[in-house]
């Protein structure tokens, strides 16, 4: 491989970070919700892949199963999280034009 190669590659390299570090910041921006438990209980993550909301129903609010509402709140914000990973992988495509980047998704 020339140098000429290997310089215009270290060019990509860089240009696919930056729209990277710019894709990071854009997808704090965006949002995705699931819910479970027929929509008793939803919750929000950011692409960032942080909780940003839970809403949870006062009907669905039982002392006596709390089992129910934890399992409901876990299983909500299990689906979210997959949900922001679907979402990131997806504009990750787009930079990458599909290519696998070792240490990325």
């Amino acid at each position: 491989m020339g140098f000429g190669n290997m310089s215009k590659m270290m060019k990509q390299a860089q240009q696919i970070q930056a729209k990277m570090a710019k894709l990071q910041e854009e997808m704090a921006e965006k949002e995705v919700a699931a819910s479970a438990g027929g929509g008793a209980v939803t919750v929000t993550v950011n692409g960032k892949q942080e909780v940003v909301d839970v809403k949870i129903e006062k009907e669905v609010v039982d002392p006596e199963d709390v089992e129910m509402l934890q399992d409901l709140v876990m299983s909500a914000v299990n689906e979210a999280l997959n949900k922001a990973q679907e979402m990131m992988a997806e504009e990750m495509k787009k930079i990458t034009g599909g290519m696998k980047i070792p240490g990325l998704f």
